[in-house]
């Protein structure tokens, strides 16, 4: 339910943005038309983001904001289209100015998040997050913004109430929260009260999103859907630096623009909804340890679906987690155990379903769906026969 209502506002934002666009003529962009304060995403009667900030009505920040925008390159260069953003806040924090921007960019089909800084009398585009559901921000209710004393939120007109990590309802002056306690490489619940609206006709008690800690680095948006607080049980206890690491699970399959990798771009593996976990069995290491737990994560990105493992040794180590694998009948992840990698295969067990590895590999686990080999030094293939189909799967050596 609450999916398609905020598929509905988004419906909503965008037809304004294109009604803006259109009402004008052509597309093309002139020189002279200024970032408007604000958004024209309505919910109802209800603006979602009106203009907020003690700089909302000053004409000359508004310039200097649209100019700095303006000069603004995504990583693949592509540029702002100016009449479909919007600035969403203008004013000071702590005695400097900042500015937020949710910048369209049609050639991405993104939306990105541009935070601004103004001090030394010239706004400059310091923070840029995105979103590769064109059109979110512009319907999200719950934005981050990183300054030097920590995380803060942006919070649309539709909420009544926000809590930090610790259940705790932040202070919110003029749609900005005051500092929120978010560590640096864990996620942690941020949730929402929304106010009965057209579109959510009884409001909303709790509208969770799980923040992935201060240190995720841009262009990666920090804030992750977990309306069933799944999310929350499925990392915790997880490093979110290490999920994010480009050998980790949110950030090992770069994205791909044409038929080159684009390392500086948002990885197609990074979450934005639905995480989960289920546990998929126990593994002893080291001859006679106690057994640890093998987990399976999935979660949701623009690419579809991905799921890693995660090895939680039942001593005192880290866990250990597994770059992604696209949903597949047959997955297969390198686990880096730390002096023995090693190679977990997973399937839907059934009885039709038979697993082969090459001649000579040992079984370290084999039960049905899962089944746990040593790294090979070569490149090895290993397949799954079902009843209709029979499904291959390649793990190269060291």
């Amino acid at each position: 339910m609450a999916r398609v209502r905020r598929r509905g506002v988004r419906a909503i934002a965008l037809l304004t943005a294109a009604l803006l666009v259109t009402a004008c003529g052509p597309v093309t962009e002139r020189r002279s038309p200024e970032l408007r304060m604000g958004y024209d995403s309505l919910d109802g009667t209800l603006p979602v983001w009106p203009p907020r900030g003690s700089l909302a009505g000053d004409a000359a920040a508004t310039r200097a904001v649209t100019e700095a925008v303006r000069a603004w390159r995504s990583p693949i260069d592509d540029r702002a289209h100016l009449p479909s953003s919007g600035i969403l806040w203008s004013g000071e924090v702590g005695g400097a100015p900042l500015a937020l921007v949710v910048a369209d960019v049609p050639g991405e089909s993104a939306s990105w998040l541009l935070q601004l800084d103004g001090s030394g009398g010239r706004y400059r585009v310091d923070r840029a997050t995105e979103y590769t559901d064109p059109g979110y921000l512009a319907y999200a209710d719950v934005l981050p913004v990183q300054l030097p004393d920590g995380r803060r939120y942006l919070t649309s007109g539709r909420v009544e109430r926000l809590l930090g990590p610790d259940g705790r309802a932040l202070m919110v002056t003029d749609g900005l929260s005051a500092r929120a306690a978010v560590p640096a490489c864990a996620a942690v619940p941020v949730t929402a009260t929304l106010r009965a609206t057209e579109s959510l006709p009884r409001g909303r008690a709790a509208d969770r999103l799980l923040d992935l800690g201060t240190a995720t680095t841009d262009p990666r948006y920090p804030l992750v859907r977990d309306e069933t607080g799944s999310g929350r049980r499925a990392l915790d206890g997880l490093d979110t630096c290490v999920l994010a690491d480009e050998r980790g699970p949110f950030g090992s399959i770069p994205r791909r623009i044409g038929d080159r990798d684009a390392p500086r771009s948002v990885p197609e593996s990074w979450p934005m909804e639905k995480v989960t976990v289920r546990a998929i069995g126990e593994m002893a290491l080291g001859g006679g340890d106690d057994p640890g737990d093998l987990e399976q994560l999935s979660w949701e990105t623009d690419a579809g679906t991905m799921t890693s493992v995660v090895y939680r040794p039942a001593g005192d180590g880290p866990p250990v987690v597994s770059p992604a694998d696209r949903s597949n009948p047959l997955q297969t992840y390198v686990l880096p155990v730390p002096g023995q990698p090693l190679v977990v295969l997973t399937w839907r067990g059934n009885r039709d379903a038979t697993l082969a590895v090459p001649p000579g590999t040992p079984r370290l686990v084999d039960r049905p769906g899962l089944v746990v080999v040593p790294m090979p030094a070569a490149k090895q293939t290993f397949s799954l026969a079902g009843a209709e189909k029979t499904y291959y799967r390649s793990v190269g050596g060291r």
